[in-house]
């Protein structure tokens, strides 16, 4: 055997499971949050209430 129980396994891949989608939110965050962005997401936020004149 090679020493490894599947409890082990499994807890090693919760934890780094944990941290690697916990990175992931947090540079989503700072990805979000950094000025100069700011003009691209206010455009984006308007862009469902401008009227295209293409009604279908």
């Amino acid at each position: 055997m090679s020493g490894l129980s599947y409890e082990a396994v499994a807890a090693f891949a919760q934890q780094a499971g944990l941290i690697y989608f916990g990175l992931i939110f947090v540079a989503g965050v700072i990805y979000a949050l950094r000025l100069r962005h700011r003009a691209d997401f206010e455009r984006l936020a308007k862009l469902p209430l401008e009227d295209d004149g293409d009604h279908v």
